[in-house]
């Protein structure tokens, strides 16, 4: 596997870039100055957080123009009674006091409580101080990671990922209040409804013009479609995406798939840094792809934009060498491996976490998770994550992400104390000590070994993964 490095943009490609932007349009950005100044802002607090040390990824944040992939986005708010843990202005808020009041955009988005997608019916708002964990709107005994950890507060885009359903974990997915991870939003209860308040370009009044420049460069997600009062997608937090695109190792000449459009903004990065025929972004809404499209038209950039299932994948332009996704599934879709190179890298989230798999051929794939944490709403189509009990135990694990995380990868295969005695014999492991390995139809996540004592099967609940016969 290549450098994460690679190289930088030949000379010529600069050019046509540039050429290209003023074609489209760009030179009349009213706000491109002011625009790029609070860009190299972002990017100074990336780098300042460890992000971004690969050059190539660096030029692309300084130079992509994010303003002009969320021409409006949305702050959530409450509109009902909340409680009093809810977000909005509270201190330690992602973006909160900073210049796009940032405090409670991320209400609903990945990892927070809510009833299959609906997250202000379930009457959740995240932005609240703190991080990953609040109990659930329903009041069950299980308690559910909110948007948290390495700022994942929804991915940047929706539709064939998933992500245009707002609001995830229901009752499931395994967390615990009151810890704070970099970046993150706590999710608070609340009883009643998030109502929402749209920031956009062309407000005649300025300073709520600025206030939306601001917000679109803060380190924080952006909650960018709404509907009937239901967030429908968002954009990931910069750091995250930053994260991601680094872990995914690209080299010059490497194919990329990108399941979820969203805004675009995600692929003009990987365009940057590839160019646009090496880039194929997808999802399933075809509002969400022509939004796309002319987003990453407006910035200069024409990677191919496909309206389709994510978890078919996209064989018209494959072979990849790269398969990025930025929602959660269960379990490796089989038609991602077969549109891969032997040697590809597939970045997924899977159980709170990053998988990194390198494809050995159509049927077989492994590899570790990433030591960061990873919330995103799920893949379409693939069901909620199974539930989490977490009965019988004591609060003090509960508050240790990697607790939670295995928790989550064990989910319906492992009772809660019997995962509470497996984390404190094996020296409380973090993520990365985990793996994925896909062998033909099966699939098992693992600790320490795919062929160890800890192995648990992928996709619907049905006790330990049998020892699978070496290749």
């Amino acid at each position: 596997m290549g450098s994460t490095g690679g190289g930088t943009r030949s000379a010529p490609d600069a050019v046509e870039r540039v050429a290209r932007g003023k074609r489209m349009g760009r030179e009349a950005d009213e706000c491109a100055e002011e625009a790029a100044a609070v860009r190299a802002g972002l990017v100074r607090e990336i780098v300042a957080g460890g992000g971004l040390t690969d050059p190539a990824w660096r030029a692309a944040f300084e130079e992509v123009p994010r303003h002009l992939f969320v021409p409006y986005y949305y702050e959530a708010g409450e509109a009902g009674t909340a409680s009093a843990r809810t977000a909005a202005g509270a201190p330690g808020t992602a973006g909160a006091g900073g210049a796009a009041g940032a405090t409670a955009r991320a209400a609903g988005v990945a990892g927070v409580a809510g009833t299959a997608g609906v997250a202000d019916a379930a009457g959740v708002a995240a932005g609240a101080p703190g991080a990953a964990g609040v109990v659930d709107a329903a009041g069950a005994a299980g308690v559910v990671d909110a948007a948290g950890a390495a700022g994942v507060a929804g991915a940047d885009a929706a539709g064939a990922s998933g992500r245009e359903t707002a609001g995830v974990a229901g009752a499931g997915t395994a967390g615990a209040p009151g810890r704070e991870t970099a970046g993150a939003a706590r999710a608070g209860a609340v009883r009643g409804t998030v109502g929402y308040t749209r920031l956009w370009r062309d407000d005649p009044h300025p300073l709520r013009r600025a206030r939306w420049l601001a917000g679109a460069y803060a380190d924080a997600p952006l909650a960018t479609r709404v509907r009937d009062g239901e967030l429908i997608t968002s954009s990931s937090q910069p750091s995250l995406m930053a994260r991601m695109l680094q872990a995914l190792q690209v080299r010059d000449g490497d194919r990329v798939l990108e399941i979820g459009a969203g805004t675009g903004y995600n692929a003009a990065l990987l365009a940057h840094r590839l160019g646009d025929t090496h880039v194929t972004t997808l999802d399933l809404d075809p509002e969400i792809t022509e939004a796309a499209r002319n987003h990453l038209a407006a910035a200069g950039f024409r990677p191919a934009v496909v309206t389709g299932d994510g978890a078919r994948g996209c064989p018209l332009h494959a072979p990849y060498d790269r398969i990025i996704a930025t929602c959660a599934v269960a379990s490796i879709p089989p038609a991602w491996l077969g549109q891969c190179r032997p040697g590809a890298l597939i970045l997924t989230p899977l159980a709170t976490g990053l998988i990194a798999l390198t494809v050995a051929d159509a049927r077989h794939a492994e590899g570790h998770f990433l030591a960061m944490p990873a919330y995103f709403v799920p893949l379409r189509g693939s069901g909620p994550p199974p539930q989490v009990p977490t009965h019988g135990l004591p609060s003090r694990p509960l508050l240790d992400d990697s607790f939670r995380f295995l928790l989550n990868v064990a989910a319906g295969h492992m009772e809660p104390v019997e995962a509470l005695a497996l984390w404190e014999h094996e020296g409380r492991p973090g993520r990365e000590r985990y793996g994925v390995t896909v062998r033909g139809e099966r699939q098992w996540a693992w600790l320490d070994d795919p062929e160890g004592a800890y192995a648990w099967p992928l996709g619907p609940p049905g006790g330990l993964q049998p020892r699978p016969e070496p290749l």
